[in-house]
Parts: structure tokens; sequence; C-alpha cells
């Protein structure tokens, strides 16, 4: 492809993705494709010639697009938001035509220390004690990964490195924790077993008590805990787990104090939000997700510790073909994280920052918080529904109810709901089960999502819901 060419299908490109902005509505949310139907109709062996850009752009349109689930749709309510906005887009093509791997400061000087300005910038932003430095990972996984083996090697004294481990160590969260906290402690080699899930109280948040009661039993065990992960806004109800109260008891104990803030950290940018990040002061760790709910689009993951040090300690490595006459002076982010190669991420999320300024993503968060205290008045006021949660961001948990129903009959009624309202196109909803009780989330944070489309959802959800009533 030569100049002239990349200029025109670039320029037709920028078309249809700001058209796709417009008029992503028209289409259904999720896809109604089936299993098979997009890799059934793609040839079986690559092409022997390369292919003509516009066949393949119309392949793109024509086969590719209706297996696409839409989640800049305005009507996202499923999961979580994973959002992008126009300036995050721009920088991403920029990104990509850069074509730069940012693996040490030497390769792109730039993307280090943007990324070092940024991430002191985000920090602020949400109000992290001033101490606490950051690095862009791809996702809370990773950060959360990263927050374990450091914290295995802190409770080792870096033995574990060097010799693996030779006595096991405790990990704690609460039984509303993310699965990626499993995944984590298996890769990190703490073992499953060792993992312990704490209760939760009526509000879905851990219980402080039964946390020390557990880390004093494997420590009369002769086991060795290491390390806590509370949450700022669970996966299945935004929950929040009183940060302060953990944070004295892994400095009792000495334990490393990550908190996990993928989704409901984002809401830290509100002054009438920050109480939320009281005992901040203790955390050894602290992840959200820009790309969550900051309208920066996947995958920009920020990950802060306190002890830059312990980090990088943990997964430096020095090969002389990496070796430069500048390492003593700058920030390597190679050895902050589990990836030598790394994408030039900071550049989105500057330009995010600059094109909303605070108080532009502020208004954003401000308002999905507003539809979704709408929501739940809503769902509060109608007899036939249940709220199943505190609404403490933008998530509504809530099902169908029905006087004298089992468990599994209301599972059954409030599955087939969600099923017939996805079925319409309009609204994608997801489900969790809360002890053991089948619940709806809507989860309000899309850019695009206005107060016509949260009532849209809660029109379908009264028209699809009668039907359930007249069931003998």
């Amino acid at each position: 492809m030569n100049k002239e060419e990349f200029r025109r299908y670039g320029h037709e490109f920028i078309d249809w993705v700001a058209d796709y902005f417009e008029q992503v509505e028209q289409y259904p949310v999720r896809s109604t494709v089936k299993p098979g139907d997009i890799k059934n109709v793609l040839p079986e062996k690559p092409p022997a010639d390369g292919e003509p850009m516009e066949k393949i752009f119309n392949d793109f349109q024509e086969i590719i697009i209706p297996g696409i689930t839409h989640w800049q749709h305005p009507g996202w309510f499923a999961y979580f938001p994973a959002n992008n906005s126009p300036a995050s887009v721009l920088a991403e093509l920029l990104t990509a035509g850069l074509g730069a791997q940012c693996m040490i400061w030497e390769t792109s000087p730039a993307a280090a220390e943007l990324e070092e300005v940024v991430m002191r910038w985000l920090g602020r932003m949400i109000g992290l004690p001033a101490g606490m430095s950051g690095v862009i990972q791809d996702t809370a996984s990773t950060a959360t990964l990263c927050a374990l083996l450091t914290a295995r090697e802190k409770a080792t004294g870096f033995e574990a490195n060097r010799t693996g481990l030779s006595k096991p160590l405790c990990v704690y969260t609460s039984e509303e924790g993310h699965s990626s906290i499993d995944k984590a402690v298996k890769i990190a080699g703490y073992g499953i077993e060792n993992l312990r899930h704490i209760p939760t109280d009526h509000n879905f948040a851990l219980i402080p008590d039964k946390l020390e009661k557990a880390i004093q039993e494997d420590k009369s065990r002769r086991l060795v805990p290491a390390c806590v992960v509370a949450t700022l806004g669970t996966t299945s109800s935004a929950a929040v787990d009183p940060l302060a109260e953990i944070g004295g008891i892994c400095r009792r104990h000495n334990l490393w104090f990550h908190v996990d803030g993928a989704y409901g950290g984002t809401a830290a940018l509100l002054d009438e939000k920050r109480k939320m990040l009281e005992g901040a002061e203790t955390f050894d760790s602290f992840v959200f997700n820009p790309h969550k709910w900051m309208l920066t689009n996947f995958d920009c993951s920020a990950y802060f510790v306190k002890d830059e040090e312990l980090l990088i300690r943990t997964f430096e490595i020095h090969p002389e073909y990496l070796k430069t006459g500048r390492d003593a002076e700058v920030k390597n982010y190679r050895d902050w994280g589990i990836q030598l190669g790394r994408r030039f991420r900071a550049l989105k999320l500057w330009f995010v920052i600059r094109s909303y300024g605070l108080k532009g993503l502020q208004e954003v968060v401000r308002e999905h918080l507003r539809l979704a205290g709408l929501f739940k008045e809503w769902v509060e006021k109608d007899s036939r529904f249940e709220l199943m949660a505190p609404v403490n961001f933008s998530l509504v948990c809530f099902r169908l109810k029905k006087e004298g129903a089992s468990e599994g009959e209301l599972a059954r009624l409030n599955a087939a709901l969600l099923e017939k309202v996805n079925a319409s196109g309009r609204i994608f909803l997801t489900h969790t089960s809360l002890k053991g009780k089948y619940t709806i989330r809507m989860a309000i944070g899309q850019r695009t999502t206005t107060e016509e489309n949260v009532r849209e959802a809660w029109d379908l959800i009264c028209k699809y819901t009668p039907a359930f009533y007249s069931e003998k």
C-alpha cells in the first residue's frame, strides 16, 4: 500500500468510526450470531496473494460487524463498561502509527516520562497519598498478580525468587473478591488451598473480625500470612470493603495490603466519594481501570505502589542487551511488571485527561451516579421488584420477586426475564449470584448513556415482567 492509498483508506476508516459513534444505537447491543456463524464463512486457508483493502474492509463490515457485541452502545448495562472516547481513539491511532515498543526509557524517552507524569496526575486526581508511585498495566488482573508476587517476595525476604517457596504463604480476600485473585494465587505459586475467602456482611463487604481470626488461625498452624486483597467496588454488587479497618489489621500483622478498585476507583475523582479511600495511607498497592469508567479505551490499568523499590526488586532483570548508560537516571518500566514489551498506553490517558479536564471527567461520573439513583428509585417504588444490594456507585442489583416462590423458582423467573429483555436488542444486562440469590445487574457507565436510555431499559423490564405473573 502506497502513501496515497493509505491516506485514502485512513480517511475512509475515520469516517466509518465517526459514523459508528453516532449510529451505534442502531445495532443490537448483543450480537445475534450463533456459535460458528463467523468462522464458517471465513476461508479455511489464508490467501496466497495479497487482497485489495476495499475487499478486506467490505468483509469487515459484512462478516465481522454482525459478530460484534457493541460495548459503546448507550444501552450497554452489562458487566461493567469498557469505555472509549474520541480523544482516546485518536491517541490510539497515533500510538499505532508510531509503532513504538516502550520497554525501557531509551526505546522512547517520551513514553517513559509521559507515563511517569500522567500517573502522578492520576494519583492526585483520585486523592492517593503523595508517596505512591504509578505504572500502567494492561488489566487489573495483571496488577493484582504483580501485587501478589511482590507480597510473596516481601514475605520471604526475596528467597522465593531465588529458590522457590519453602513454606506455605496465605492470601486473604472476601468471598466477593474477583476471580482474578484466585488465578493470581495459582500463578504466583501460593497454591489455591492457601487462599482464604473471608465471609461478608449483609452489604457484601468483608468482615474485619473474620479476617483477623483467619490470620491468627493460620499463624497458630505455623503458616505465613502474606497478603490481603480488599475490594473497592466488587464485581457482583459494587460492595466496598472497610479499607481503614483492614489496613489496620495488615499493619498489625505485617501483611501486604492490596486494594482492587478496578471499577469503583474512578469514583474517587469526586470529592463527595473520596471518603471511600479512608485508610489509603495503609495501602501497599492499589489498582483501578481508566479503561472501565474513565473514557480511556481498553487496555489501561493504573497500578500504584507505596514502595516502588520492592516492586522493582521483584521484577528486575538485567541482561546485557538491555543495559544502557541512562539506567541509573530514569524509570525503566520493564522492571515494574511482568511484560518486557510495553505499549505506549500513557498517550491515550494523557489525551483523555487533557481533552476532558478533571471537571469534565467528574461530570461524566456524577451523571452516571445520578442515573443509577433514578433507576434505584424506580425499583424501590415497584412492588414487583426488590433491591439486592446497596447502590454504592452506578451499579444497581435487583430482581423480580414473587410471594411464596422458592429461590430456584425466582432464579428461573429472573433468568427468563433477563433473556427476554436482552433479546430485544435495545439493552444488555447481565446477572450474578448474591449469597445464593439470582440477581440482575444494571451497570450504568457508558459514555453516551442518557436518562432516556435508562428509562427505556426500565420500560422494557416492566414490559416483559407481567407475563411471569400470569403463569400457573
